[in-house]
């Protein structure tokens, strides 16, 4: 019996499935649901908002590249990586550009708010919003084909 269980347990931790819905849950999360509630309270002071929205999504950055590299490690440990290559690739792609040029700048424009000055017209924001629907989608559809794939496999 306990062998069994830790096959189980095995098997379902080296499906890719488990972090990608994992990691949506958590970007869907503050993206779709905590961050559009905080902007749309009239309770909150628009400097207060922006403050909170760059310490939110920095946490979130952070947690992002944890469940990053899970994900590489379980699809390499898996022995699945051939398969699962082109959507590493991307995911890499979208989470180092959200890191390292977008997510910078969204900060230095969220600072610039909470220190009264308005921040001039930028592509940034719809650049981030674009990548960030696009990975959830990635790893909804990863997720789903991952349990597809872990059930023909059986």
């Amino acid at each position: 019996m306990a062998s069994t269980l830790a096959y189980r347990l095995r098997r379902a931790f080296s499906n890719p499935a488990w972090i990608c819905f994992v990691w949506f849950g958590l970007t869907a999360g503050i993206s779709l649901l905590a961050t559009p509630v905080r902007f749309a309270s009239s309770e909150l002071a628009r400097d207060v908002k922006f403050e909170v929205a760059r310490i939110v999504f920095t946490a979130l950055n952070k947690a992002e590249l944890i469940a990053l590299v899970l994900f590489l490690i379980v699809i390499r440990v898996s022995g699945a990586a051939a398969r699962w290559w082109a959507v590493a690739g991307l995911l890499v792609m979208i989470v180092m550009a959200q890191s390292v040029f977008l997510l910078p700048e969204l900060a230095e424009r969220a600072d610039m708010v909470v220190r009264g000055i308005e921040p001039p017209p930028s592509y940034v924001h719809a650049a981030y919003s674009t990548l960030e629907m696009t990975k959830l989608a990635i790893l909804f559809v990863t997720g789903i084909v991952a349990l597809g794939w872990e059930r023909g496999s059986n």
